[in-house]
């Protein structure tokens, strides 16, 4: 296995959006190409009126991992949803699948079986030109599914995907070991990568690097790690969202005062942003711009070192739940722009039901379970991702806990070096950082196993896979996955979802919502996600 390949297991964790990494990574990444002379030039003019050209900023880094195969980044997951295709697309509100590079969505019954035949769009062509065939599609996915290569992609798709198999030079069946209709919306997260490009030695170095050719509606131009992406309409695209941008220049600004400044005045170079902080909704508003939110998964969660007395004690780590004042939380920290969780799913969630567990602000109850489980005097240094919602939220996780006897350090820092801890293995007590499983979509199986399962990278940090309640869990989930009918599906997963919340060992605390703001008299047809980064595939510019 190289290097490469062994670290991607967490790079998608150190590079999230899904963490909320709002810092930018130390690792050193070179451009893949040279970028234009300034950041702000795309050589229209400058998005004004009616332009051809759109300037957006992304409030994470551009210097994660660009690998479609394992990128959990928002901002590249954001660039590669209008460079490459899957085979099925989503839609990034609904999620609801359309055919991209193939020619149609299978039908129902086809769904419920266990073969998938896909047709690939007559005339699709790569950026540089040449056409795509069944020989990528089989490439990318003999990839996802090579035991011997640790991706991301690979936990979304191996548990119910066989194999891909060529049928002819353009057309492919994909081969399911039991039928798995909410596989559909997951091919999105396949996204099909031309083999003569990327099957050359150090081609997957420099794809994680940012080197991106794809079949999409817009081809990269320029890649400048922690500055700026550029790309241009790709004039062979042949697909379902045609690019309606000339020209687009992503700038990533992480801190939240440039990022506002640069979409708001009268000198503002960009049409629209996203991460906008809920304290700049209404001087953006009063500014003539549409600020809206999605509420989704985002989410502010803890995670208990079950490994370090007394954590290990479930009625530890419920008590510390139920200490929190998650009111005061939405109120002071979130603006209002918040809830407080009643299951691990967000309530928007199709299969979202309360868990039986709903940690609702009790601090009575809080002491009581301290008392019970023989705790007193207890000292917490609460390690946290520096993400800035999330520091404007841990001041009441402080008071709430401190209001209990328990002695609370708050213990902010860069998200890369909270996790670099993880990965290390080194001794904690508590963490609380950003997640947002909606990136990979609404699927209920695939949000609750990116957090949990025996080999999961986040029961390693919690140490908890070899708790003898665990092992029940990981078996009704699997269980779960395998059950044909939507309905018992659902059950299942919000009876173990009920598990997971009395264990409360990876848990959310409050759900919150993402705004986004653009210039409605620039660029039309904006909707704002309820995970990082934004869509422009439905977008335009506004007549002027």
């Amino acid at each position: 296995m190289s290097d490469h390949d062994a670290t991607g297991r967490r790079s998608f964790l150190k590079y999230s959006g899904a963490l909320g990494a709002a810092a930018a990574v130390s690792t050193s990444l070179t451009a893949c190409s040279s970028g234009p002379k300034s950041t702000n030039d795309t050589d229209d003019d400058g998005g004004k009126g009616g332009s051809t050209s759109l300037t957006a900023v992304i409030g994470y880094g551009n210097d994660g991992s660009w690998d479609p195969t394992q990128t959990a980044s928002a901002f590249a997951m954001a660039g590669n949803n209008h460079i490459y295709e899957g085979l099925v697309e989503t839609d990034p509100i609904t999620r609801a699948p359309y055919p991209a590079l193939a020619t149609a969505v299978p039908d129902a019954a086809q769904l419920r079986g266990t073969s998938w035949k896909f047709a690939l769009r007559p005339g699709a062509k790569w950026h540089d030109g040449k056409p795509v065939t069944a020989d990528d599609v089989v490439f990318v996915f003999d990839r996802i599914l090579d035991p011997k290569t640790q991706t991301l992609a690979k936990g979304f798709f191996e548990s119910w995907l066989k194999e891909v198999k060529k049928v002819d030079e353009s057309s492919v069946e994909l081969v399911l070991k039991f039928p798995f209709p909410d596989g559909v919306a997951r091919l999105t997260l396949a996204k099909i990568m031309p083999k003569h490009v990327y099957a050359k030695p150090g081609a997957w170095d420099e794809a994680m690097k940012g080197k991106a050719v794809g079949s999409g509606p817009y081809r990269q131009t320029s890649h400048q790690p922690k500055t700026n992406t550029t790309f241009e309409a790709f004039a062979d695209y042949n697909g379902p969202r045609k690019p309606a941008f000339t020209k687009m220049n992503w700038l990533t600004i992480v801190d939240a005062a440039p990022r506002v400044a640069k979409i708001s005045g009268g000198s503002a170079d960009a049409q629209i942003a996203d991460n906008i902080p809920y304290a700049n909704i209404q001087q953006l508003e009063k500014g003539g711009l549409t600020v809206d939110g999605g509420a989704g998964m985002n989410n502010l969660f803890l995670m208990f070192n079950t490994a370090h007395k007394p954590f290990d004690d479930v009625r530890v780590r419920q008590a510390l739940h139920y200490a929190i004042d998650k009111k005061k939380m939405i109120a002071v920290a979130l603006k209002g722009h918040g809830k407080a969780a009643s299951s691990f799913l967000n309530e928007g969630n199709p299969t979202h039901r309360a868990a039986r567990t709903v940690y609702d602000y009790d601090p009575g109850k809080a002491k009581k379970l301290l008392k019970e489980a023989g705790v007193s005097g207890l000292s917490i240094s609460l390690m946290a991702v520096n993400v800035s919602w999330i520091v404007d939220c841990l001041p009441t996780i402080k008071a709430s806990w401190d209001a209990i006897g328990v002695r609370t350090t708050l213990d902010p820092q860069e998200t890369t070096a909270v996790f670099t801890k993880m990965d290390q293995k080194k001794d904690y007590q508590v963490v609380a950082a950003a997640s947002n499983p909606n990136q990979f979509g609404l699927d209920a199986d695939l949000i609750m196993h990116y957090n949990y399962g025996p080999a999961n990278l986040w029961m390693g940090y919690a140490r908890w896979a070899d708790n003898s309640t665990a092992k029940q869990l990981f078996k009704q989930m699997d269980q779960a996955t395998r059950e044909p009918d939507a309905d018992k599906k659902k059950t299942m997963i919000q009876e173990y979802i009920d598990i997971v919340a009395e264990q409360a060992v990876i848990y959310p605390v409050v759900h919150n919502e993402l705004m986004t703001a653009w210039d409605p008299k620039k660029i039309t047809g904006v909707q704002a996600q309820p995970y990082p980064g934004i869509n422009v595939l439905k977008a335009k510019p506004a007549t002027a």
